[in-house]
């Protein structure tokens, strides 16, 4: 029995890699009881010890929100982004507001790049140690030694582990990266926040271990030229993963939030063909914002449908049933789909507004400017519900719409004119004055 003097992985025979963490030369001949380790006993969940789950608050509210109530010790959170979108922002504010020691790792930016942000953004960071080293076992050590409260890594695609072969960014060096400092970490009892990088298709670059390995996954979104920024949580091992987080790029970093349906409808213009309100559900929040389609042309062929801020197939779908059962043919004419505000919506509830101005845009038709559209499509032209009506209600109220035009079921509101529909062509009651 051979065993790795790195990672401790066990091999039958000798080789000149190891084939779990890729070092060279670090199989050893073992003595087999001793390579193994001894055997644990199962329990009966019942006696497995359960403590509360302690937090501590980051300091930004829209960030404990996604987290499901602040930092865990001891986790590790990977987030993404595209370049440009504001991680390195975010994270390092984060750093620099918590009271207690926090570690910043640069592996992309010098400290003086760091620090000049940290100035123009308003930042002390009293507390803020910077780590100029792209070695993982240098930052490893400086973990176990200074145990801060949050280390950001920044990025773990830039770690790079001597004794292991391969280059920054490469499978083995990020396996090795992340093996050893979530070790370290939960010893420590120290947050770790890890930056990915994005491929060009829109994934976290490195292998897929690395989802693995962490606690939670969270994505940075949004259009670089828009001032709207959403963070969103895919994987979480301590909370919710269904929960988004917003953001608003200003000239000094970036602020949380709070009425986000103020802020994506701030700019709404004069109700009109091809534009509707809708209210959809991210999280355990409910948002307002307007959908507007745009169809362009005649016997195009092949025709285009493009979308933003909503997924292109759905598009397509709804395209179908808009000109199976509420507008003359649109096979011919490109299709344009566009969220206002650059958020990308997951919610099914969006149906009903893009099919509403999908037929409005074709016929000339206009949802009432005080009114709000909420449910899903289906294949046959049909409304149906949708989840959490009573906080969209409410949410749709608060922004000062006088209706809404919800599925059959819905139960009323005081202060709301609730109109319930069967069919889209029930939401397209006006046309514009001529």
């Amino acid at each position: 029995m051979f065993a790795c003097n790195e990672c401790g992985g066990q091999s039958a025979r000798w080789s000149g890699r190891c084939a779990r963490c890729g070092a060279w030369n670090s199989l050893k001949a073992a003595d087999h009881e001793r390579a193994r380790p001894p055997p644990v006993e199962p329990r009966l969940l019942t006696e497995v010890a359960t403590e509360p789950l302690s937090r501590h608050g980051s300091g930004c509210a829209e960030f404990d929100r996604v987290l499901g109530g602040g930092l865990v010790p001891g986790s590790v959170i990977l987030v993404g982004g595209e370049p440009g979108i504001g991680k390195s922002t975010l994270l390092l504010a984060l750093c620099a507001r918590l009271e207690a020691k926090t570690l910043y790792v640069a592996g992309e930016e010098s400290p003086r790049q760091i620090a000049l942000r940290a100035r123009r953004l308003g930042l002390d960071g009293d507390a803020l140690l910077v780590l100029d080293s792209t070695d993982t076992d240098a930052v490893a050590a400086s973990i176990a030694s200074e145990r801060p409260l949050l280390c950001v890594v920044d990025s773990v695609q830039t770690l790079r582990a001597p004794d292991v072969d391969g280059v920054p960014g490469g499978p083995a060096q990020v396996r090795t990266a992340a093996e050893r400092l979530v070790h370290v970490t939960r010893t420590a009892g120290t947050a770790l926040l890890l930056v990915g990088q994005m491929t060009k298709v829109g994934g976290l670059a490195g292998p897929r271990y690395l989802e693995h390995a962490v606690d939670t996954v969270v994505l940075f979104e949004g259009d670089r030229h828009l001032s709207v920024r959403a963070l969103r949580v895919v994987k979480n091992r301590f909370g919710a993963t269904d929960e988004i987080g917003l953001f608003e790029m200003r000239d000094d970093g970036l602020h949380a939030v709070r009425h986000a349906s103020h802020l994506l409808l701030a700019d709404r213009a004069d109700a009109g063909p091809g534009a509707v309100v809708a209210c959809v559900v991210e999280g355990r929040r409910a948002l307002c914002l307007e959908v507007q389609a745009l169809l362009v042309g005649d016997k195009r062929i092949p025709p285009r449908r493009r979308a933003q801020g909503v997924d292109p197939r759905r598009i397509e779908l709804l395209a179908g049933v808009v000109e199976s059962f509420y507008a003359p043919p649109i096979s011919g004419r490109d299709l344009f789909v566009n969220v206002v505000g650059g958020l990308n919506i997951r919610d099914t509830g969006l149906d009903l507004a893009v099919c509403a101005a999908v037929a409005g845009a074709q016929r000339g038709t206009t949802v009432p400017a005080d009114a709000v559209v909420v449910g899903e499509v289906g294949l046959r032209g049909e409304v149906r519900p949708v989840p959490r009506l009573d906080a969209r209600l409410k949410e749709i109220r608060a922004m000062g719409f006088q209706r809404a035009f919800v599925p059959n079921g819905t139960r009323p509101l005081d202060g709301l004119v609730v109109r319930e529909v069967t069919r889209v062509d029930d939401v397209l009651l006006e046309r514009p004055a001529t």
